[in-house]
């Protein structure tokens, strides 16, 4: 999964993804007989093409092979520059979606996790936010065409999941839901309360919207006044979650204040609410995440410990041997704990609300917006 590499400098660097295997190994996550770590070989263009235009396909073969780009596709941009063999490593990540989502749906396994995964800004005919091809609506379509009616996708990274709601926006099979940074202060600017889907799927996309430098209590606030009823309201047959862990207060590329507790919070959240109304159907992403040593990887191994049942209590130390890595390679130790400090707490919505409140102001909107279209009346409920 590595190979997908815009060079050095760019944000999204693969050595993330390595970091957070090592430290998922030296925690012992991986060892277990009842946990299986697998490859993937890359999609081919039929599958790619349950989203993706032909023409798009194309353009990124021949930016792969030979460096060709077209501004109309997205390609070339210091957003998505290209690389020798970009195409395959993006159509990598596609297969390790895919495979994983029907693995689940078909029976042979309970959740799983790709943290390469979660590529949520890429578009039908255009790359966007260093998104080549789109692996989670990509993964929405199989279970679609597999058989599932009720797909939900909740995306917690700092920037709104604009491709996935782009794809299945007039979907009513599909519910959406993002809790992200305001489109008026980050990329891609899109993202608003009222955007809740075309004519036909109207409150199934749901989008809160926090202000900049949103932290712990308020977004886990959000994350339950919003995702929580509106999934259960829903009932999914299949639970897709985007972990992208650029909501840290550390992310150099976003703005909110969340620690590493606070989004383990939200990951046992939706843990939760895969085994309470989809049956344990779970697919667990990646995302975006750019402090590579000091937050990817203790986020993601709390995923994958969430994810395979074994999970870690949040005071763990890191352990030395992973700490001895990045001062060979790094020239510093990072973080010496699983967390950043004290178990984050909140308010619960239930216990009422404050509307001149910005964040309670973004939920009141959002709930507004779609929750009586998916049968919740009260505003309290």
């Amino acid at each position: 999964m590595g190979d997908m590499d815009f060079g050095a400098g760019h944000p999204m660097a693969p050595v993330r993804l390595g970091l957070t295997i090592g430290l998922s190994r030296e925690l012992g996550l991986l060892d277990h007989p009842d946990v299986e770590v697998v490859g993937a070989a890359p999609a081919g263009d039929d599958l790619l093409a349950t989203v993706h235009t032909r023409e798009y396909i194309a353009a990124v073969r021949a930016a792969s092979a030979d460096g060709t780009v077209d501004g109309a596709y997205g390609l070339g941009t210091s957003d998505v520059p290209v690389f020798p063999g970009m195409h395959e490593a993006a159509a990598r990540v596609v297969a390790a979606s895919t495979d994983a989502v029907l693995a689940i749906w078909f029976g042979e396994v309970d959740h799983a996790v790709n943290i390469s995964g979660g590529l949520h800004h890429a578009m039908p005919d255009r790359a966007s936010g260093s998104c080549v091809y789109n692996d989670p609506a990509v993964a929405i379509r199989c279970l679609i065409d597999a058989g599932a009616e009720r797909v939900a996708y909740i995306d917690l990274d700092a920037h709104h999941g604009d491709g996935v709601e782009r794809v299945f926006w007039d979907d009513p099979r599909v519910l959406t839901v993002s809790v992200h940074q305001s489109p008026d202060t980050l990329f891609p600017g899109t993202g608003r309360a009222q955007d809740t889907g075309g004519p036909q799927a109207r409150g199934t996309k749901v989008n809160l919207a926090l202000p900049a430098g949103t932290a712990d209590a308020a977004w886990l606030r959000g994350v339950y006044a919003v995702v929580d009823p509106a999934v259960r309201a829903f009932g999914p047959e299949f639970v897709i979650s985007q972990h992208g862990c650029d909501v840290h207060a550390a992310d150099p590329e976003a703005d909110l204040a969340v620690s590493v507790g606070a989004q383990r919070a939200a990951m046992d959240l939706v843990h939760s609410l895969a085994h309470e109304v989809a049956d344990g159907r779970w697919l667990a992403l990646g995302g975006g995440g750019y402090a590579i040593v000091d937050v990817v990887p203790r986020a993601w191994s709390q995923l994958i410990s969430v994810v395979t049942h074994r999970p870690i209590p949040p005071g763990t130390p890191v352990p030395e041997g992973w700490r001895d890595l990045l001062r060979e390679h790094f020239g510093r130790p990072g973080p010496a704990s699983m967390s950043d400090g004290a178990t984050p707490v909140f308010r619960p919505w239930s216990d009422g609300f404050d509307r001149s409140d910005p964040v309670d102001a973004a939920v009141i909107a959002t709930r507004t917006a779609t929750f009586p279209a998916l049968g919740i009346l009260s505003i309290l409920e």
